[in-house]
């Protein structure tokens, strides 16, 4: 079955899915298409049918996807989308280093309060790895996972 694809004002792709009704009578593709594209909201931008098979199949950059008549990958707001799950790989190891930092400063280990904030600076630049700038594909960007993030 086709499918509407259409850009949100937020520059985002969304994709509809017709639906056939069976309740209370059947009805066919055409009547669930032409019910679809009559529901689209009034602000959509481009609206247009697309087949199943043009829809990516990775969707790891889905919300950094863009349709200018066919569907591809904005690399620099992948950029931003991988960013920012490097930054939710890192919190729970940066909250972990915290605690640490405490119970040396408590015991006033400098040595070790000198360890764990090195640690902490390492976390905190994961985000600005030249890899992720220099990332010209979808692949070679989700590839960019730093080892201390493991």
């Amino acid at each position: 079955m086709r499918k509407i694809i259409y850009t949100r004002p937020d520059g985002g792709v969304s994709i509809v899915c017709p639906v056939i009704n069976t309740h209370p009578q059947p009805e066919d593709i055409t009547e669930a298409e032409e019910r679809a594209w009559d529901r689209l909201p009034a602000n959509a931008i481009n609206p247009r049918w697309i087949d199943a098979t043009e829809i990516l199949a990775d969707r790891y950059f889905r919300d950094a996807w863009e349709d200018n008549g066919d569907i591809k990958v904005n690399m620099p707001k992948a950029r931003e989308l991988h960013k920012e799950r490097l930054r939710a790989l890192r919190a729970p190891k940066l909250t972990a280093l915290d605690v640490e930092y405490q119970k040396a400063d408590e015991r006033g280990d400098s040595v070790a309060k000198a360890a764990i904030a090195a640690q902490k600076q390492v976390l905190r630049d994961v985000t600005a790895d030249p890899r992720i700038g220099a990332a010209m594909t979808p692949e070679e960007l989700k590839a960019v996972m730093p080892d201390i993030l493991f």
